[in-house]
């Protein structure tokens, strides 16, 4: 029975695993030992498909990195108006939040305290930054207040698109769906709360 398990372990599932267990008791508290009982695949097991917990941390945070900076590539965030392609980050990023959710709570729960967390931070604080340059050229072109800390701006536009890790479980009933909360997101960060009157 074990060897059948070990033959169908893949690098993938593995992950999944891992970045269950790094949530659930964080990076640091997290042993090799406890990756292999979470698992139920030996430590050596593990050592065949990687080279320990940190690279186990780098591909999770990779993920979660890699569909964070894909969307400033896609046409709707370099293509038109500034406040288009921020509002189109914006939703883009809720979307990939929700879809990559186990593997961004990570990304944003890690601390720098190893040499993969401090770079996962580095490439966070980047993203920031290429977003907030969207906004201030949103606000140079005169459809975003220019009377707005433009770094508290984005600071506070990504803690309300990142507190999503801590409340939104798919699964649960009522809860709303990703297109919803992406859509209110954005409406909500650029349209405000009052009506128009």
């Amino acid at each position: 029975m074990t060897t059948a398990k070990r033959d169908t372990y893949t690098p993938e599932t593995l992950l999944t695993v891992a970045v269950r267990v790094f949530n659930d008791r964080g990076y640091d508290g997290t042993s090799m030992e406890h990756l292999s009982k979470a698992a139920g695949i030996s430590k050596s097991s593990i050592y065949h498909h990687v080279a320990g917990k940190e690279e186990l941390l780098r591909r999770a945070v990779s993920r979660a990195l890699d569909g964070l900076f894909g969307v400033l590539d896609e046409p709707g965030a370099v293509r038109g108006r500034s406040i288009e392609r921020v509002e189109y980050v914006t939703r883009r990023t809720v979307e990939v939040l929700m879809a990559e959710l186990p593997y961004v709570t990570l990304l944003l729960r890690v601390r720098g305290n190893t040499k993969t967390e401090r770079w996962a931070m580095e490439r966070r604080r980047e993203f920031d930054q290429r977003v907030a340059d969207l906004l201030k050229a949103a606000v140079a072109d005169g459809d975003l207040r220019a009377d707005l800390d433009i770094r508290l701006a984005t600071r506070l536009l990504f803690g309300m698109v990142n507190s999503l890790v801590e409340w939104y479980r798919p699964q649960r009933e009522g809860e709303a769906d990703g297109a919803q909360v992406a859509d209110t997101v954005v409406r909500m960060a650029f349209d405000g709360l009052r009506t128009g009157h």
